[in-house]
Formats: structure tokens, C-alpha cells, sequence
């Protein structure tokens, strides 16, 4: 019994620097007969068919002869005839600047023959007593040059004879890809037709077992060049790997398997370089159910054929079908409407004119009549193939890419139910296969984190997310990479996630437009995306949408997007509802406290809430919860807030009352009220002289402020204690509600008066709780506190993406 080995252009292309392939051969020539089929040496077959282009467009092309020389050339070995014949072919293409398929074939076949003979005497100088054999005149084709047609009768007799007449030797090589019709006129198989030719040669040699050696340690879950998570397939059934092929597997032929299947020859595909690993096992024994691999079609066109009138006429389908199969146009992928008469499919992008040409042709009279509309022409697709999906579990990868903005054009279930393939934007698939690998095979889900804003609330949650994410790795099977850090001036970017000392990884920085970021994402093919905005400013909240519309969630402790104009309020849920996105913002009020959650809970469970009040700021909390104890000036309290950094930087953007408004018209907005922030009556606790100084001056002149402030402490009783608090009141099923903010007298017994630190408290009334209101109560300030809210709503976003 024989062994079939087949080597790939990659695992030859080492033949210059290493000897694997030749001690692999020795290996395995120890117990067995080696038939021996190889491919082109390296890229050898895309610098001829550039070559053929330069001659055609009779340009220069001696640097491409070079290489291909280079590529090929073995010193004392015989392969001057091709190289002349190659030449030759040429200088006539250069001459009548155009060529036929048959001469493209005639030199791509020089190719295979070249590589052949260089491994016959590389093996004979290692002592192996090696035979070449020229598979031309072995494999039998029709006449139908770059994409023959194997005439498999006339290629097992071929085949028989020829191997009957070599059956002493234990050491036969040949080259794939190549064949000849009837009339000796050489041909190709197509691209990866060396997979098809060891095929049949192991049919027809009853062979015990056909290797093939890649320059991969077998088949994987996904392309491992663009899924760094794939994982290798240990074994694969027929009909599997038949579909693997069909639908993209670059390193098995679409009709590889077909040919082992009669005689149940197993096929093991190797890595040339890595010689101890088992591979992947393709046999006839039965594998577990569930999705095996992903696989993807890119040179590939969409066909859309629209006619109304032809709906329910029958015999169209056969007419458009018939028509491609004469001109042996083959059709991947179909998906047909039911509501009108539309009908999709798939074909190769080199035969999509064609296709149209001759579908136009066919119906002709249809187009005259009117009952063919149309029938154009999609170039930007891709077709992603899920191997072993059946529909009762495909609303979970579909869910995924739809949450990440991949909507696919048209999708197809095979006959056997058991696979899914995808028509998407050739753009999108490298991210759709991230997102579909992530969700079907258990691996680790990755969120890609854009944090704009490092200041103190920025930096502290960057701190926290990277402490936390192995934790969370293990506990959730969720990566979280934070691929951008931005603030006012610059971005910085990294694919593979900023970590523990992410403030030395900053390369060169770029300028921050907002823009970069949405471009290195789709660059990138970044799934599962969430923008974190930890700035004051109107700039980002203004582009959220731009964000929205390209694949982010959003988490946000920036204010203002919540407190802009109604409309803007509206359009930004309408935009998020059209994009499937969310938007969490639980840290604008009440920082960490679990308020508006709880406040969205009950008003979206009917409860009727008939009042909200409070102390909405944690600054102003703080303030005076001392100053209405402590026999301490206003100015010095004050000054302890800010070295305490509870304050903004510009302490009258606390004392204005106007972030307690924001807050209380979130609250609003959040009960479906259409208030507007000049709607609310804010008390400023600034005096007027001091509202128009700069920043340093108001700081330097913070004692003029205790005059007035003793004075509103002095006419506190000896039970009451100052508080700022924000209000919404009047009849809350309106369209409008009653907001204000205001600096009141308390009992210092009550809740809002027993308040101590840095706390806010929020009393909400409702309906059926009448005078007892529910009460949530705590921290209300400080970055750590913010920014674990933040946190929380990644985390919450994480597990639903």
C-alpha cells in the first residue's frame, strides 16, 4: 500500500533555506511507497499570471522575471526548457499584447512542472532513488482551459497504466494543478487544483492514506490569520470537510474530497514546518454534532435578478440557471423572495459580467415586456460560511452581528440544514468572524473600549478596568481591551489593549478629531464596541450619534447629552433604538447610588411617582453638612472641598446650582416629562459681584463670601441645618413638571438632615408609597465612587453584547 503526500507552494517555498520537506519524505519512505504531488514553488503562479498582465499591457517585466527565476532556480538541476518556454510565450504575448486561457494555462503549467523536477533531484542528491512523473499526461480534461474538467474515466486509466509500469519504484513525483485534453492540449485545475490531483491519484492507486502538507498545523474554527482565538480541528467527517471546501477552505479544493470518499481514504492536512503536529483528521468516521468552522468566499459577486411580472410563472428559475450552467457558470449561493419575484445568488467575480450578459441575453423579451426589471450586479460582498449551524441556534451569532451593525445582505441555509452561509459587506467580514467565532465556540468575548477623557474620573477607571480584567476574564469569558485613550488634545491607540502601566504605552499621539477613533475601529475590525465619555464638554455628547451610527454603545458620567434641547433628547433614543445600541449613564446622578436604574424600573412598571427631592450634589452635601455644624467660615469650608478635589475646578460651577439642575432634569426626562434646563428655577449661591471674576480672582477673594453666608446661618433655629436640594413636583402626568433648586432649612432630625459627608440623598413619592417615600442614600462625590459606577455600566453593556 502507498502513501499520497501532497506539498503546498508555501511548505516549497523553504526549500532554499531548510530540509523538512525532503526529511519528511525520507520519514515516511522508510514504511511506506510515496506518490509525491506538488504545487508550485512558493507565489510562482501569481508572478506568471503577472507576467502574462506586463507582457499583455507591454510593459517591463524583467524584475518579475528575476524573481521567478530566483524563486526556481537550483544549481545542476534541468529546467532550462520551461524557463525558454516561458520566455518564449512571453515575447509573443508582448508581440500581440493579448492571450488566450490556453496559453495562460500552457505557462502556468510550467510552473508545476519545474517543482516537480526540482524536488525529483533535490530527493535523488539525499540518496533517494526518486521518479518524476508529468501529471499532464496523466490527468484528462475537456477543453475548458484555466478551470478544467476532470474526465475522470480516461484519468484512471491514464492513471493505472501508468503507475503498473512504475510499480517498482517506491519514490514517484508529480506535479498537481495540471492536465491535458484529449488532444494533449495542456490545462489547469483552478486555484488549489493540486489538492484535487493528489485526490485522484489516491483513488486510483487504492492508496492507504493522502497527507497534505500546509504551511498551518491543519484546519481551524476560523482563518487563525484573522482570528487570533481559532482553534485547530482535530477531526473532520467528509461531508464537513466537503462543505469546508465548498465554501472557502483556501487550503482544501472544492473537489478534494469527493474522490476518497469511494474508497474511504482518510486525508490528514500537516504543516510542512512543524512536522510533530497531528493535524486535522478528514475520514469517513462520524463527529460530534455543532458548528465545526467559519469559512469565507471574498472573490466573489452578487447577482440580483428583479422581475415582478415573472411571479408565479413557472420554469424561470430553470432558465436562468440552465443559461449560467451552459456557459459553465456555477452559482455558490441562492436566496429567493417569496413577496415578489427576486431572486439572489453568488457567483464567481471574474464571471459576474458574464452572468449578467447572458441573463440579459435570455430574458431579452422579458426586459421588452417589462416583466424583468432588473438584474445588476453587488462586487463588494463576502460570503461567510457557518459549518455546521443549523437554524434552531443561529439567532445567537445573527443577535451578535446585528448588535455590531452587520446586517447581511441575504443568507442561505444548505439542504442539509447543517450549514449557514452569510452574503455581508466585503468590508465587514473579518469583524463579522471575530463576532460569530466569539459567540459560537465559547472563546473569550472581546469589548473594545474607547475612554475619551483622562482626567481624575478617566484615570481612575482606567485603573480599574485593568485590575479587574483578568478577574473577569475568568469569572465571564469577557476580554475587555481598551484599544483608545483620548482627552481634549490627543488620542493614543492600541490594538492588542492598554494595561497596568498604560500611561507608557503612549506612542506618537494623534490629534484627537473623534473621527480617529470610529476609523481605527472599522480599520481594526473591532467588534463589540463601547465609547466611554468622562468629559464636562458639549463636543462629544454632540457627536454621539456619529459613534451611535458606527457600532457603539455609549457609557457616559458627562451630563450634558441628557440636559441638551428635548429634540435632541428624543432623536438621540430615536438613533439608538434604529442602531440597536444602548446608552448607560447612571453615574449623572447620584454617582455610584443605583438611582436611575431603579427610577427607570418603576416608571416603566406603572408605578405613578408623584415627587422627587433631594440632595443631588455630593460637593454641596459636603459643604454644608459642615458648615451648618462647625463654627467655621463659608470661605474655609470651602477651600476644604476643593483640596479635598470634590469641587470643580471652577468651584461656582458647583455653587450655581446649575449641575443640580442638569441632574434633576435627568430625573425629569426619565419619567417622559419634556422639560427644558430653562424651565427650572435654580437658585445661584454666588452673589452677583463675585459671578463675573475669573477664576483665580474668585478663588483669592473667597472670604467676601462669609458675610453673606453667616448671615443665613444666623437665622437658623437650633434644630435646623442647611441643605441644597433640587425638586420635582406638581402633576407629573403632564407634559411638563415643577423643577427647582433651591438652598432650604431642614430639621436636623430629618432624613435630608441627618445627611453627613460627602452623601446624597434622593426621596422619591410615589402613588401607592403616598407619604413614605423610597430613599436611596450614599456616596455622592469622588472619582472612585464615579468611575465604579462608570464600570458598572460596561460591565452590564459587556454581558449583553
Amino acid at each position: 500500500m502507498s502513501k499520497v503526500l501532497k506539498f503546498g507552494g508555501k511548505s516549497l517555498a523553504s526549500l532554499h533555506t531548510n530540509n523538512n520537506l525532503l526529511n519528511i519524505i525520507a520519514n515516511y519512505l522508510e514504511t511506506s511507497t510515496l506518490i509525491i504531488v506538488v504545487s508550485a514553488i512558493g507565489n510562482t503562479t501569481d508572478l506568471l499570471l503577472e507576467l502574462l498582465e506586463k507582457a499583455k499591457e507591454n510593459k517591463p517585466y524583467t524584475d518579475q522575471l528575476q524573481e521567478l527565476n530566483a524563486l526556481n532556480f537550483y544549481p545542476q538541476i534541468n529546467t532550462e526548457e520551461h524557463f525558454k518556454l516561458i520566455e518564449n510565450i512571453l515575447q509573443g504575448v508582448s508581440l500581440i499584447q493579448d492571450y488566450s486561457a490556453k496559453v495562460q494555462d500552457l505557462l502556468l503549467a510550467q510552473g508545476e512542472l519545474i517543482s516537480s523536477k526540482v524536488v525529483t533531484q533535490l530527493l535523488l542528491n539525499q540518496g533517494l532513488q526518486a521518479t518524476f512523473v508529468n501529471s499532464s499526461q496523466l490527468i484528462k480534461t475537456d477543453a475548458y482551459f484555466t478551470a478544467a474538467n476532470v474526465n475522470e474515466t480516461l484519468t484512471e486509466l491514464a492513471v493505472k497504466t501508468e503507475f503498473e509500469k512504475l510499480s517498482d519504484k517506491k519514490l514517484i513525483v508529480l506535479g498537481g494543478f495540471i492536465g491535458s485534453t484529449a488532444e494533449n492540449e495542456i490545462t489547469t485545475l483552478g486555484r488549489n487544483g493540486s489538492n484535487l490531483t493528489a485526490a485522484l491519484i489516491a483513488n486510483y492507486t487504492q492508496a492507504e492514506e493522502f497527507l497534505n502538507f500546509t504551511h498551518v498545523d491543519g484546519i481551524y474554527t476560523a482563518n487563525p490569520e484573522w482570528v487570533a482565538s481559532a482553534k485547530r480541528i482535530e477531526h473532520l467527517n467528509y461531508s464537513e470537510a466537503n462543505e469546508l471546501a465548498t465554501f472557502g477552505a483556501s487550503i482544501l479544493h472544492a473537489k478534494t474530497i469527493v474522490p476518497l470518499i469511494d474508497k474511504k481514504i482518510p486525508l490528514r492536512i500537516l504543516n510542512t514546518l512543524n512536522p510533530d503536529s497531528t493535524g486535522t483528521l478528514i475520514s469517513a468516521e462520524p463527529t460530534p454534532n455543532g458548528v465545526k468552522s467559519l469559512t469565507v468566499l471574498q472573490n466573489v459577486a452578487l447577482i440580483n435578478f428583479h422581475g415582478k411580472g415573472l411571479f408565479g410563472k413557472v420554469g424561470v428559475d430553470a432558465r436562468i440557471f440552465n443559461a449560467l450552467a451552459k456557459n459553465n457558470i456555477s452559482v455558490s449561493v441562492i436566496s429567493q423572495g417569496s413577496s415578489e419575484r427576486g431572486l439572489g445568488f453568488v457567483v464567481n467575480d471574474s464571471e459576474a459580467t458574464s452572468a449578467k450578459e447572458i441573463l440579459e441575453h435570455e430574458f431579452q423579451h422579458d426586459f421588452y415586456t417589462k416583466d424583468v426589471e432588473n438584474i445588476s450586479i453587488n462586487n463588494n460582498i463576502a460570503v461567510v460560511s457557518i459549518i455546521g449551524q443549523d437554524l434552531k441556534s443561529f439567532h445567537k451569532p445573527y443577535s451578535a452581528l446585528v448588535k455590531n451593525g452587520i446586517v447581511p445582505i441575504l443568507f442561505n441555509n444548505s439542504v442539509s440544514g447543517k450549514n449557514i452561509s452569510l452574503v455581508i459587506e466585503k468590508e465587514q467580514f473579518k469583524k463579522a468572524l471575530h463576532v460569530i467565532h466569539g459567540q459560537i465556540f465559547g472563546v473569550n468575548k472581546t469589548v473594545n473600549i474607547a475612554v475619551v477623557g483622562k482626567g481624575t474620573v478617566g484615570s481612575v477607571l482606567i485603573d480599574q478596568i485593568v485590575a479587574s480584567k483578568n478577574q473577569i476574564s475568568e469569572r465571564k469569558n469577557i476580554d475587555l481591551n481598551i484599544f483608545a485613550i483620548a482627552n481634549s488634545h490627543s488620542v493614543y491607540f492600541s490594538t492588542n489593549g492598554f494595561n497596568t502601566n498604560w500611561q507608557d504605552q503612549f506612542n506618537i499621539p494623534q490629534p484627537n478629531s473623534l473621527s480617529s477613533i470610529i476609523e481605527y475601529a472599522k480599520e481594526n475590525h473591532l467588534e463589540n464596541l463601547i465609547l466611554i465619555d468622562n468629559t464636562a464638554a458639549e463636543s462629544l455628547p454632540n457627536r454621539y450619534n456619529d459613534f451611535i451610527d458606527n457600532g457603539f454603545d455609549i457609557v457616559s458620567s458627562n451630563k450634558i447629552a441628557n440636559t441638551l434641547s428635548f429634540e435632541f433628547y428624543k432623536n438621540l433614543r430615536e438613533n439608538l433604538k434604529k442602531n440597536q445600541k444602548q446608552y448607560l449613564y447612571e453615574t449623572n446622578v447620584g454617582a455610584g447610588l443605583p438611582l436611575i436604574d431603579n427610577i427607570k424600573l418603576l416608571h416603566l412598571s406603572g408605578e405613578n411617582i408623584t415627587k422627587i427631592k433631594g440632595v443631588f450634589s455630593g460637593t454641596l452635601s459636603y459643604i454644608f453638612n459642615l458648615f451648618s455644624v462647625e463654627n467655621k467660615p463659608f470661605s474655609e469650608v470651602l477651600r476644604a472641598a476643593i483640596e479635598k478635589g470634590f469641587t470643580e475646578p471652577d468651584p461656582r460651577d458647583d455653587l450655581s446650582g446649575t449641575d443640580v439642575a442638569r441632574k434633576l432634569l435627568i430625573l425629569a426626562r426619565e419619567l417622559d416629562l419634556e422639560n427644558e434646563l430653562q424651565d427650572i428655577s435654580i437658585q445661584n449661591l454666588i452673589p452677583t459681584e463675585f459671578q463675573s471674576l475669573t477664576v483665580q480672582e474668585f478663588l483669592a477673594q473667597l472670604s467676601g463670601l462669609n458675610n453673606h453666608y453667616d448671615d443665613l446661618k444666623q437665622q437658623l433655629k437650633a434644630n435646623e441645618v442647611l441643605r441644597y436640594v433640587g425638586e420635582l413636583s406638581g402633576d407629573l402626568q403632564q407634559q411638563k413638571g415643577v423643577l427647582e433648586t433651591k438652598l432650604v432649612k431642614v430639621d436636623k432630625n430629618s432624613a435630608l438632615g441627618q445627611l453627613s459627608g460627602s452623601d446624597s440623598i434622593f426621596e422619591i413619592y410615589t402613588e401607592s408609597y403616598g407619604d413614605r417615600p423610597i430613599i436611596i442614600q450614599g456616596a455622592g462625590a469622588g472619582a472612585h465612587v464615579t468611575a465604579r459606577g462608570v464600570f458598572g455600566d460596561i460591565l452590564r453593556l459587556a454581558e449583553k453584547k
